[in-house]
Parts: structure tokens; C-alpha cells; sequence
């Protein structure tokens, strides 16, 4: 299929002053010679996918987040839906609202101010992503190192750098960091309708790195669009947080 979603970066921000403004580091150039930036980064998306752990395979699975995998069977084709990324954090906010017993007006801040980075975070890493256009492991991999090689998640229809799971988690994560602190511990049941156990974290952030580091072992992101991904969505975190006392008047 075409490559989906080319023109976010037309929409309209709410606190970016541009698509543009957490534009990242360079993605590394393709360059599969051994021993090249580039090459390391495909084949420890390849090694890290040969030699999958429980532990790593249930972290790519709870974070998969992909509303629409594609399955074929003889002449069939169908599709298993689950949750998207952006309505994960908003479960994730759900739960963090309840065990904090927020009020109406905490809960609708919670919600508005984690919709906004959500937003903001998709906008600018779409920025980026057709921008640099940067080839998915599955492709490299399959031509030049292994040609039954598939990754343990559905590779997305749209280019890998930066990673979007990356940018949203970690904006999101600053943002509930900011409101509920950096010790929240909490259950995430977000994915228990699905079929998928519960999981258990020490805090917003823990959740935002398990969910970036979620996409190596997927084997759908090489490591520079994860920790890049990283920055930007910290970066639209906090600019979320600046902007919305900025415009409250809130200490």
C-alpha cells in the first residue's frame, strides 16, 4: 500500500510554533558496508529479533498499539484491531486520574493537556518521518541479510524515522510526570480487553522508556529513531506543561 499520512505536517499545531520545531538530529545515511553507522544499527534490529527473551517479546506485544494488523489466510484477508498508541496514554491517563482521585476539573486538565502532547507529538514526528523518509528494517534486512527474516510486529505503512510510539510515549510521559510526580506507580490494564496481562511500572517515565525500547524488539525501529525519538517527545512534553501555565497563569 502508499505510504499513509504524508501531510501532517499541514496541520495545525496547538503549542508548536511549527511542524518543524523539534526537528531531530539527521538519521544516519544508508550505508550497508560492514562496520558502517547504518549497518551496525540493521543488524542489531536483526540480532535483537533472532534472540528474543519472554520478557522482550511480552514488552513488544503490550506496546504493539497497532489498531489495524492485516492478516492472510488462502484468499482471505481480515484484520485484528487493538488499541492505537495515542488511545494507550489516554487509558494510561485514565488509570493515573483514578488512583490519584482527581476531581472533574484535574481529570479533564489530565486528559486535555495529555490529548495536546499526544497532538503536538504525532505532528512533529510525521514532520520528520517524510522528511527523511528513512527504509524499515523488515526491507534492508530482507534484501540484503536475510530473506525470510519478519519481525515479531507488523512493520507500519509509513517511513521509520523518528519513532512515533517514541515521540507520543515520552511527550505524554512528561506531561503526566508534571501533574502526578515521578514516583506514580501504577498497573496499566489498557491492554487486558485485548487479550494481553496487565504490566506494572514505577512511573510515567519508566512506562515512556519500555514503550520506546518496545519497537527494537519489535523489530520495526533501529535505535537512532528511538532515542530521538526520545528527546523530540520530551521536548514537546515540556513545551506542553510551559505553554499551558503560560496561558493559565499557573505557578
Amino acid at each position: 500500500m502508499e505510504g499513509i499520512e504524508p501531510h501532517w505536517n499541514k496541520i495545525r499545531p496547538f503549542v508548536m510554533d511549527s511542524a518543524s520545531q523539534f526537528k531531530p538530529a539527521p538519521a544516519h545515511t544508508f550505508d550497508m558496508r560492514a562496520g558502517s553507522t547504518f549497518y551496525k544499527e540493521v543488524m542489531e534490529v536483526y540480532e535483537v529479533g533472532q534472540n528474543l527473551k519472554d520478557e522482550s517479546l511480552n514488552i513488544a506485544k503490550f506496546w504493539d498499539c497497532n489498531p489495524y494488523v492485516s492478516h492472510v489466510q488462502g484468499h482471505a484477508m481480515f484484520a485484528t484491531k487493538k488499541i492505537t498508541p495515542g488511545g494507550h496514554w489516554m487509558g494510561i491517563t485514565g488509570i493515573a486520574t483514578q488512583k490519584a482521585k482527581a476531581n472533574f476539573v484535574e481529570t479533564v486538565a489530565a486528559y486535555t493537556m495529555v490529548s495536546i502532547s499526544l497532538f503536538d507529538g504525532f505532528i512533529s514526528c510525521w514532520d520528520e518521518k517524510w522528511r527523511s523518509v528513512v527504509i524499515r528494517p523488515e526491507t534492508v534486512i530482507n534484501k540484503y541479510v536475510d530473506e525470510d527474516w519478519v519481525p515479531l510486529l507488523q512493520t507500519p505503512p509509513f517511513p521509520e524515522y523518528t519513532s512515533g510510539h517514541s515521540v507520543i510515549s515520552n511527550a505524554s510521559a512528561e506531561v503526566l510526570t508534571h501533574l502526578y510526580g515521578d514516583n506514580f506507580a501504577f498497573r496499566d490494564t489498557s491492554e487486558v480487553e485485548y487479550g494481553l496481562p496487565e504490566r506494572s511500572f514505577t512511573s510515567f517515565r519508566h512506562a515512556g522508556d519500555e514503550a520506546s525500547l518496545s519497537r527494537l524488539y519489535g523489530g520495526i525501529h533501529y535505535r537512532q529513531a528511538i532515542e530521538e525519538g526520545v528527546k523530540q517527545g520530551k521536548k514537546v512534553g515540556n513545551l506542553v506543561i510551559q505553554q499551558v501555565k503560560i496561558k493559565n497563569n499557573l505557578k
